[in-house]
């Protein structure tokens, strides 16, 4: 999924329509406990359109008594006064604000209303309703927190709770180095396949200044591990990325999420694996470029056979430990090597396949954020981000790092897609660059990467004045780089080589590259 997220706090919902006395925002509300002096659980709760707003701040909240409605549904005026205390009620029977009224006028502060399901539900008005003019706030809370309050008070024990909506901090740390995580992902892998790449172009020029006869078919790409992909192929692969979006929406489900993360560690254990013996194989070269013949995988180098139980045991550690709240670390690890691999291994040969592929992302991106709400009546991306009726916190495909700073917790997070497909048109500019012999400010890489920064920091800016809706990430950032990127070639007179070659003239082809040149 393709999708940048803080997770949502405000709940402005357009179908339940705001009028005079119901007007308010759904907002999520703490439910402290005490009992019997003693602090104790926590709830989580969701504020009413009608009623007074909750406060948002700890310090201005009271611990007020809690005591139980009767009759239990509050549909009828209770039997005794509340002297100022909070009453719970049960829902059923009568409208919210009917509830609400007859708590108000027995003198209660405020209401809980326990949902008859776990799940939350948002409490609006009726069209045809008139006695709104409510005073104290309303907040429903769902089935399970309701029997755990109802089996503290039946211990004959005292119950205080403490009512407040804490506002989401403007900008949170975690969004700050998860758009350093993105953007050092991409950096990364542009200078290896950009590496990759100078290095496949040198050994080409040696071999044509060599060869006498009869020349070996070889590909500037790198050789046959690299696949560049077409405009064809550019747009069925967001009609595919479509179709099993779709997939995972309608099978959402717990074990179709334990089938995803397997599909996940197999993934990472690849890529994790490949970026360690790249690195490795710099310090043990013989290691590297030894290999024995392994029965069903072929030849394997013995650094790879040394590498590979390391890397399987961590996504194995991580499979069986990602409830923990430190899993997010092992994720990003396994994530961010496989969105590196993945980028050496596919590659854009040029703009015109670039702009076509991250312009139907674009559409793609949009249309199943926002589009999607009008067909399926939620959007079905940050439904699959979010991992909703699975049971589990998301799936794997995605970088998190948690709120730390956020009084509400959770993660901000981002789609392997928001990363991936940018950072092949990036690191297609840095493969020009190097080839070409320019340096980082006549370049082209140094602004599309600047201009994939900027877009993804605007990503977050939307992300926080939408109090924390899930935002297309590729609303903003494919904009800005394909701009950048085609307003640069076309001011440098380099469009229409980017355009059809994808790289630059070279006068004589057994004249050899300039491999000593760095652009940093």
């Amino acid at each position: 999924p393709a999708i940048v997220t803080g997770g949502d706090i405000v709940h402005d919902d357009d179908s339940a329509p705001k009028k005079p006395g119901c007007a308010n925002n759904f907002v999520l509300v703490k439910v402290q406990t005490w009992v019997d002096g003693v602090e104790d659980e926590e709830f989580v709760g969701i504020g009413a359109r009608f009623g007074t707003t909750i406060v948002s701040k700890e310090k201005n909240a009271n611990q007020t008594h809690l005591a139980l409605s009767n009759p239990r549904d509050c549909c009828s005026p209770p039997e005794k006064k509340f002297a100022g205390d909070i009453v719970m009620v049960d829902r059923g029977n009568c409208r919210f604000t009917s509830k609400a009224n007859f708590a108000e006028a027995a003198g209660a502060s405020a209401v809980l209303i326990i949902n008859n399901q776990k799940e939350l539900y948002k409490m609006v008005c009726e069209a045809d309703e008139t006695d709104l003019d409510i005073h104290i706030p309303a907040v429903m809370l769902p089935q399970d927190a309701g029997a755990t309050l109802k089996k503290m008070l039946s211990n004959g024990s005292s119950v205080s709770v403490q009512l407040y909506s804490p506002r989401r901090p403007v900008v949170d740390i975690a969004e700050v180095f998860l758009w350093l995580m993105a953007v050092g992902t991409i950096l990364c892998a542009s200078y290896w396949s950009a590496w990759s790449a100078r290095e496949a172009a040198i050994e080409q020029d040696k071999l044509l200044k060599d060869a006498t006869d009869e020349l070996p078919n070889i590909r500037s790409g790198g050789g046959s591990s690299v696949v560049d992909i077409n405009t064809t192929s550019a747009v069925l692969f967001v009609v595919v990325a479509s179709c099993f979006l779709v997939l995972i929406y309608k099978l959402m489900s717990y074990w179709f999420i334990e089938l995803l993360v397997v599909i996940f560690c197999i993934g990472g254990v690849e890529g994790l694996q490949t970026c360690l013996v790249a690195l490795l194989s710099r310090w043990f070269k013989q290691a590297g470029q030894s290999y024995i013949k392994v029965p069903l995988f072929g030849a394997i180098s013995y650094l790879t056979l040394a590498v590979a139980p390391f890397c399987i045991a961590f996504a194995v550690i991580w499979a069986v430990k990602r409830e923990a709240s430190f899993a997010w670390i092992g994720q990003d690890i396994l994530g961010i090597a496989l969105i590196i691999t993945v980028l050496q291994i596919v590659r854009i040969p040029n703009l015109k396949v670039g702009t076509v592929l991250l312009s139907c992302a674009f559409i793609y991106d949009i249309f199943w954020v926002f589009v999607s709400k009008k067909l399926f009546k939620e959007s079905v991306m940050i439904v699959v981000a979010r991992g909703d009726r699975s049971g589990e916190d998301g799936i794997p495909m995605l970088l998190k790092i948690p709120r730390l700073f956020d009084p509400w917790g959770g993660y901000s997070i981002i789609g392997f897609g928001d990363i991936l497909l940018p950072g092949l048109l990036v690191a297609f500019s840095l493969r020009y660059d190097w080839l070409a012999n320019k340096s980082l400010r006549a370049g082209y890489f140094f602004w599309a990467m600047f201009a994939y920064g900027l877009g993804l920091l605007i990503t977050y800016v939307a992300l926080n004045l939408m109090d924390g809706h899930g935002q297309p990430a590729l609303l903003y950032i494919v904009p800005f780089i394909l701009g950048t990127f085609l307003a640069l070639g076309r001011k440098r007179g380099d469009l229409t080589i980017l355009w059809t070659k994808g790289e630059p003239e070279r006068v004589c082809p057994h004249v050899p590259l300039e491999s000593t040149r760095e652009l940093m």
